[in-house]
């Protein structure tokens, strides 16, 4: 069904973004090779359960367990970085390649899953994972040096668990609301109990000599309105993917694989923006470039807004997504730098737990909310449509649910009928996707507000 559908792929984010700061702390107390190495294996181990799943829900518990291993990766991938780079010049610019490689993935990623979809079976997109994380194990023993905080106290408990506990449940709850209503009475607890235990972990942490994560950091403008910045970033960024990707394969009629393949120019302009981000950061100081990155992105946004039903690709479709990507390549790895740059390096693992956990923050709110007003633009008009044609009311809640499943129906009626569903729930695709992409530029546009007043206005990091 579509909730189990819907969970597949959200099992994985709730798990990931609730336990990126649990393990963040867990590599800088045991070790960010050790963390790294047993993330990549875990990853491994639950790719190969997903390949093996017969079951809507024995692929969603790979999928979960597949988070763990994915929070345990991608704090002390960052970490390892900070404290091999310790000169700051290094140490920015081996950001600067770490944020492009991230970039590049959101792009290469549909591509990959393209490709093996239409020569493989669906088992394929886990099956790959095996080999390069086998490989980047070995080569993680063989090239990496073990790094930890030499200072740890005792093991914060109550911080692992109210830190997990707070953040899993206000995902869970902005993952949630789309369906169940943002202002429901379950939906509304689960935020207000976030809150709760989110102002715990804060009172606990600030209590402890030796805490998994400093709040005071928050305190430090340079560390929040970077975090800030790429929360904003990436909340615009994953509300467009949701929507662009829909556009180019249902409303253009591109294969998946097609599909990923136009998003090859995205993954280019932010590997190429993302490191010259870093040499202009250091000409001109954090505050300008992050600012400048987030109008970019804006500008971005704004021309996504005026695509039409019937706009070729080779233009406004293609002309955005560079600009929006060289946006994300200015903005991010500049940011990125502040944070780490922000963090002792004997905790590096918290401080890139953080910064992870900003950007799957920012990009569940984002699907969430730009999708919920997608919805509210595009189910109206669908619905009135599908009304205007005498359709019998059984399948209306399908056409308001989705553009698939416009398409769906339309495919199921006359020919003349069903042409004129198409061209009714496409152009209510493409009026939701204008608004969304308006609230995208409306939010980067903030976000720019914040990085010029509270960044660091020096030429330095």
């Amino acid at each position: 069904g579509t909730t189990q559908l819907q969970w597949i792929v959200d099992a994985y984010t709730l798990v990931f973004s609730a336990l990126l700061l649990t393990m963040g702390h867990l590599g800088d107390r045991f070790g960010r090779r050790r963390a790294l190495q047993l993330g990549l294996l875990i990853f491994a181990v639950t790719s190969g359960l997903a390949t093996l799943s017969t079951t809507s829900n024995q692929l969603i518990g790979a999928r979960a367990l597949m988070g763990i291993g994915a929070a345990l990766i991608f704090p002390a991938t960052l970490a390892i970085l900070v404290n091999v780079f310790t000169d700051p010049k290094e140490r920015a610019a081996a950001i600067g390649i770490w944020s492009a490689m991230v970039g590049v993935a959101v792009a290469i990623g549909p591509i990959a899953g393209g490709l093996l979809l239409e020569h493989f079976w669906w088992g394929s997109i886990f099956l790959v994972n095996i080999p390069v994380a086998l490989i980047s194990i070995a080569l993680g023993a063989l090239l990496l040096p073990e790094s930890r905080d030499p200072n740890v106290g005792p093991m914060d408990y109550a911080g692992l668990v109210l830190s997990a506990a707070g953040v899993g449940l206000v995902i869970w709850a902005i993952i949630e609301a789309p369906t169940r209503g943002w202002t429901s009475p379950t939906i509304l607890m689960a935020f207000a109990g976030s809150v709760v235990l989110l102002v715990a972990f804060a009172l606990v942490e600030r209590r402890l000599v030796h805490p998994m994560l400093d709040v005071l950091l928050f305190k430090n403008a340079r560390f929040t309105a970077a975090s800030l910045s790429i929360a904003t970033a990436f909340f615009a960024l994953f509300g467009f993917i949701f929507l662009i990707t829909q556009f180019l394969q249902l409303v253009q009629g591109y294969t998946a694989l097609q599909a990923g393949v136009r998003t090859l120019p995205f993954a280019i302009a932010t590997g190429i923006m993302s490191p010259v981000a870093i040499a202009l950061m250091h000409r001109f100081g954090s505050r300008a470039i992050v600012t400048l990155g987030l109008l970019v992105m804006a500008i971005g946004f704004v021309i996504a807004a005026t695509v039409q039903v019937d706009t070729p690709y080779l233009g406004r479709v293609l002309i955005s997504m560079v600009i929006i990507a060289a946006g994300l390549g200015l903005a991010t790895s500049p940011a990125t730098e502040s944070i780490m740059g922000a963090v002792p390096p004997d905790k590096a693992g918290a401080g890139a737990a953080v910064n992870d956990t900003t950007r799957e923050f920012g990009g569940t709110l984002g699907v969430a909310v730009v999708g919920s007003v997608f919805l509210t633009v595009y189910a109206p008009l669908a619905v009135d449509g599908y009304r205007s044609l005498g359709l019998p009311p059984e399948f209306e809640s399908i056409v308001r649910e989705s553009l698939a499943g416009g398409l769906g129906v339309a495919a199921k009626l006359p020919p003349d009928v069903g042409a004129q569903l198409v061209a009714i729930t496409k152009g209510a695709f493409v009026d939701g996707l204008t608004r969304g992409s308006l609230v995208s530029a409306a939010v980067v546009a903030v976000g720019a507000i914040i990085a010029w007043k509270f960044l660091p206005t020096g030429t330095k990091s």
